[in-house]
């Protein structure tokens, strides 16, 4: 769908992070245009407020992981969906300590002390955060063969494999796509590997039409229709075909109705934020019942996407 000019301004009132991928993604702005918005992500609104809450040891809420949802874990995670340049110094110091902390002898990544061995949901979070805030460590690598070991059969990821799951789990599988995602663009990254994970887990994605039983076809859980941000950890379909998008996936027809439930939550050109996982946090950035321009943003440039592939 078409975007007017009143939604690409009601949008570029928001935060630095919104204005500079609406210009970005929405606009497509030169690189210099946007850069210079990007650049003010730490210094104005919400991520200087967050870098402001840091811990002088580097950690946020003095915590790697939890609490839910301002530890060092969840504050980085949001930055980097947030566009904060990866060279900032208190990110740096951030994901410093969460891989130093967390390296275990599996290859993967555990922070808790009642585990015995990494499990691939945790693995896969700090992995994109270390990618994208392009880390230089050679343990990305063993992150990367951690998670091509412990991809399952039908193509996705699920932290309970321990436990006897044999079916992947959508949650896990998105985190794990999104940090593979941000490792290919490291230098040096082993491209046709990476991508030949992301393929399989591209296609476990696919056969559930992005939210549906590859059995019955009813809806998963309804949690995965409602377009919730930030997503924390949790699996939606808004997320999932933002993933896509930024993969520039080639057309599938089992998109269609991931598609049909983005067009059908729009309203007057805007969309609601979701419902708001319950946790810690440093502050609301937006008001749950009033449009979302993260989600505006978020579903306009998939619909974008979407068009053009068509073509």
């Amino acid at each position: 769908m078409d975007i007017s000019k009143d939604t690409i301004n009601w949008l570029l009132e928001g935060d630095p992070s919104i204005i500079w991928q609406v210009k970005k993604d929405l606009l497509n702005k030169k690189t210099e245009e946007y850069t210079e918005e990007r650049n003010k992500v730490s210094l104005i609104g919400w991520g200087k407020e967050m870098l402001e809450n840091q811990d002088p040891e580097g950690t946020w809420a003095k915590g790697l992981y939890t609490p839910k949802w301002n530890s060092t874990t969840y504050t980085l995670l949001q930055l980097r969906r947030m566009g904060l340049p990866q060279e900032n110094y208190q990110a740096q110091i951030g994901t410093r300590i969460l891989l130093e902390k967390g390296k275990w002898s599996d290859g993967g990544i555990n922070y808790f002390n009642s585990r015995k061995s990494s499990e691939t949901c945790v693995t896969s979070l700090i992995f994109g955060i270390l990618s994208y805030f392009k880390i230089d460590d050679n343990y990305l690598s063993k992150i990367f063969y951690y998670l091509k070991e412990n991809q399952m059969d039908d193509g996705g990821w699920n932290c309970e494999i321990e436990k006897g799951a044999i079916h992947a789990s959508m949650h896990t599988t998105l985190m794990a796509l999104e940090a593979l995602h941000e490792y290919k663009q490291l230098k040096g990254s082993p491209i046709n590997e990476i991508q030949s994970l992301q393929n399989k887990g591209n296609e476990f994605l696919l056969q559930h039409e992005l939210y549906k039983s590859h059995k019955t076809k009813e809806i998963i859980k309804k949690g995965m229709i409602d377009f919730s941000f930030p997503p924390r950890w949790k699996y939606n379909v808004l997320s999932a075909l933002d993933y896509f998008r930024l993969e520039n996936h080639p057309y599938d027809e089992r998109f269609v109705d991931a598609i049909k439930l983005v067009k059908k939550k729009e309203k007057n050109e805007k969309w609601r934020r979701g419902l708001k996982h319950t946790g810690k946090v440093w502050f609301d950035m937006e008001d749950g019942s009033q449009p979302s321009r993260w989600n505006t943003l978020r579903a306009h440039r998939v619909l974008k996407w979407w068009k053009n592939i068509q073509l």
